[in-house]
């Protein structure tokens, strides 16, 4: 089983919460974890979390490995263009399980998400966090 920094890319604020309730008898079990601590975060661990995880099109030789492989090598101009949008105005990270998604679905979702509230975008984003680590941690 990967750690829970590999899971959450790096030691964040959910990461530390979620390793403050462990050990864990196994992968079920840690996301559970994941899942109930994501209601105790303040508003700035929130964001601090969303903002650990890689950029959508990042740079690929600024992305981890495992990053690297669920988003692909290949960027878009637009998607770099609407992630700077939407950290313009929610103050943080675009953050979506990409694992699977073609670029034009990523695509599609970062534009219906920009036209959410901010609340929202939170409570997605660190959904995401959380659907992300469970992926990792059953692959």
């Amino acid at each position: 089983m990967i750690t829970i920094e590999e899971a959450l890319e790096g030691s964040t604020p959910l990461a530390q919460k979620v390793r403050a309730r462990g050990p864990f008898r196994d992968a079920e079990a840690m996301i559970a974890a994941m899942r109930a601590a994501l209601p105790t975060l303040s508003q700035d661990e929130k964001i601090a979390t969303l903002n650990a995880h890689p950029r959508i099109g990042a740079d690929p030789t600024r992305l981890s490995a495992r990053s690297l492989r669920e988003q692909g090598a290949d960027s878009i101009p637009e998607l770099e263009r609407l992630n700077a949008e939407y950290e313009q105005r929610f103050g943080f990270r675009f953050v979506v399980f990409v694992n699977r998604r073609t670029k034009q679905e990523v695509l599609h979702a970062l534009r219906e998400r920009l036209a959410r509230s901010r609340e929202e975008e939170l409570d997605t984003g660190l959904q995401a966090i959380v659907d992300i680590a469970e992926d990792r941690l059953r692959s």
